[in-house]
């Protein structure tokens, strides 16, 4: 390893001794290079080097060249300013890259696979323009041929730098029949084909060949009316066979075809074609080509632009993307359209919803339609999309009740969209149509729908508080009844919101505040138990501990205990309480956490933290001895894993 290292520090000194002669180092700089150089060699021949000891070595190779050339100008400034002749070049001019080049060739033997480090390689080269780009390509292609990004950036370079258009094309024809999936790949060999058209119409305009452009050229109908009028005005002064030629030469040339659209059109054609047979499920790759075709305004694209959008309803007529992108499509068309056109951008989605309904009958195509008209009614107002809908006219707003009235005679009210409907009623004020509404849905298909029985407990208390603060016998009784029934038949872990509803409405009745204690122990005794979900028997044991005090907390938590295995945050919340009163001395609350301790490990006997705690408990209530004994219970079940129980954080 040194013999080799030394073998290539000596191969320096010619390098070394130029830049020394020409005064752009001096020789305690040099010997500090050839020392950083030494390390860079070493690490490279380790038995694994890194790819950053690479990169590292050819950052700091890059940093010594950028001085040098500082130096270097400064120099011939100097010399000028002197009247010296120029500098001429020399070793060290060309040894710098020569050497980052090096260190890329062999980073790049070890880490082929690298991807990003190729193109590393070819910028450096495209910046120095030492003329191995063609070279360093070739590698790349063979080493990396299913990278879309590989040949589009070849292409590029061989399309803006080379100015190599064929070159070019072969490159990204020859990408295509290896990569024929990338959507990538068709866009950009689309984009460069137009952008050569586009620079040769250029260039025929600039020779006085051509006067056009690939757009459209819009003649205005006054004027066309007033050539019309006028026509004897434009006739040539010369009288007999001549006149009738030279027109009829002019025009047999105003029918020829432009070539340049022509060959524009044939290509959009020709990749659309290709691309569709190449990947027919994407309907990103179609949106894409559409913008491509929408952009270059040819005279003859509109047939293309008809041609795309009737092959994407028939192959994504039931894709909920595609009614979305056409509906901003339409939204936006108004630039295009006929200036004596009467329908609105706003009406145009519209019809396009309206028909994606029909095709995609779902709950996520309503949820679409709606969210787009709330956007974009408060855009046309100039309000925020956000803002409140009460600012809002009574057609803007019987256009929006009427989409979701299609969404509930459709069947597609799901759960949030319900949600969505009786809010928006409630955002109108219209409370007892939103009451009416909610009562309705519960009892259909969304019966168990925690968050619309919410939504619908709320309005209830709502109104009931309306009428009499704090509200009526008659209408708690009525509020409960309802939170009975759904409270009974819905898993507790799942109807968090509807239980905190409801504690927190019937804490000062306390009447109907123990019968929902009556509903909930009901609700836990035949719920399965999921300690990641919301522990309904925790919650009111906290609850009624700052309600009413700790005795009525613990008859609570033995009530919840006495069921089928209680949840471990219910152990833990009944720890806590029973640990702040034998911090105070309560002896008698050091025995009911070890009982609590010993029926939590009796069900949770794998869970780490409840033995750690246990331990933590005895070292700071108990006796060695107890601690000991809980301590050699946890190796035991847990084994390996029981280590940090002794960590020095206890």
């Amino acid at each position: 390893m040194a013999d080799v290292v030394q073998y290539k520090l000596e191969r320096m000194v010619n390098e070394l001794d130029d830049l020394e002669k020409r005064g752009l180092f001096t020789r305690q700089e040099i010997a500090e290079i050839v020392k950083q150089r030494r390390k860079f060699e070493y690490r490279l021949k380790r038995p694994s080097p890194l790819k950053q000891d690479y990169l590292a070595y050819i950052e700091y190779e890059k940093q010594i060249d950028s001085l040098r050339l500082l130096r270097k100008k400064a120099l011939a400034r100097e010399r000028r300013e002197k009247g010296n002749k120029k500098m001429k070049k020399g070793v060290s001019d060309f040894a710098g890259v020569s050497r980052i080049l090096d260190v890329y060739r062999l980073a790049l033997t070890r880490f082929k696979g690298d991807v990003e480090l190729w193109f590393q390689y070819l910028e450096f080269c495209k910046e120095r323009r030492n003329g191995r780009m063609k070279k360093v390509l070739a590698k790349l292609f063979r080493f990396h041929p299913k990278v879309p990004g590989v040949w589009i950036y070849g292409a590029a370079w061989e399309f803006d730098h080379n100015l190599n258009v064929v070159a070019a094309r072969a490159l990204m024809q020859k990408g295509l029949r290896v990569c024929p999936k990338s959507e990538d790949l068709w866009v950009e060999y689309l984009r460069m084909e137009l952008t050569f058209l586009n620079k040769l119409k250029a260039r025929s305009v600039a020779l006085g060949e051509d006067d056009g452009s690939l757009a459209v050229k819009q003649v205005d109908a006054g004027e066309k009316q007033w050539r019309e009028d006028n026509q004897d005005l434009f006739m040539s002064i010369e009288d007999g066979e001549g006149k009738g030629e030279g027109r009829d030469e002019e025009n047999e040339r105003s029918k020829k075809p432009d070539y340049f659209q022509g060959r524009a059109l044939g290509i959009l054609q020709a990749v659309y074609g290709g691309a569709v047979m190449a990947i027919p499920s994407s309907i990103g790759l179609r949106q894409r080509l559409f913008e491509i075709v929408e952009a270059t305004d040819l005279a003859q694209s509109e047939d293309l632009k008809r041609q795309i959008l009737d092959d994407m309803k028939r192959d994504f007529s039931t894709v909920p993307e595609y009614w979305e992108w056409l509906a901003k499509i339409e939204y936006h068309v108004s630039e295009r359209s006929p200036s004596g056109s009467n329908v609105s951008q706003l009406q145009r989605a519209i019809k396009v919803y309206e028909e994606a309904i029909k095709y995609v009958p779902t709950a996520l195509m309503f949820k679409s339609y709606i969210n787009f008209l709330m956007a974009e009614v408060s855009a046309e107002k100039g309000e925020q999309k956000d803002s409140n809908v009460s600012s809002l006219s009574e057609n803007d707003i019987s256009l929006i009740l009427n989409v979701y009235e299609k969404a509930q005679t459709a069947g597609c009210l799901d759960e949030d969209l319900a949600c969505q409907y009786v809010s928006l009623h409630l955002q109108l004020g219209r409370i007892q149509e939103a009451r009416n509404l909610a009562k309705k849905l519960c009892s259909g298909s969304l019966a168990s729908a925690v968050k619309l029985w919410t939504l619908r407990a709320s309005i209830e208390m709502k109104c009931a508080e309306e009428k009499s603060c704090p509200p009526s016998k008659d209408d708690l009784s009525s509020v409960f009844q309802l939170l009975k029934n759904v409270l009974r038949r819905v898993e507790s872990s799942a109807a968090e919101s509807l239980w905190l509803l409801a504690i927190k409405f019937f804490a000062y009745s306390k009447s109907h505040f123990d019968k929902l204690l009556e509903v909930s122990l009901y609700s836990l005794a035949k719920g399965s138990v999921n300690d990641n979900e919301f522990s309904l028997s925790s919650t009111i044991v906290n609850f009624i501990l700052q309600k009413d005090g700790l005795q009525r907390a613990r008859e609570m938590y033995k009530r919840f205990l006495a069921l089928p295995r209680p949840d471990l945050a219910l152990f833990r919340t009944c720890i806590e309480l029973e640990s702040r009163l034998a911090s105070v001395g309560n002896q008698d609350c050091v025995t009911t956490l070890r009982k609590l301790f010993e029926s939590a490990l009796a069900m949770y006997e794998p869970d780490l933290s409840l033995w750690r705690d246990y331990y933590a408990i005895e070292l700071k209530m108990g006796t060695p001895e107890t601690a000991s004994a809980v301590l050699w219970r946890a190796r035991k079940t847990l084994g390996d894993e029981a280590g940090f129980i002794t960590s020095s954080d206890l």
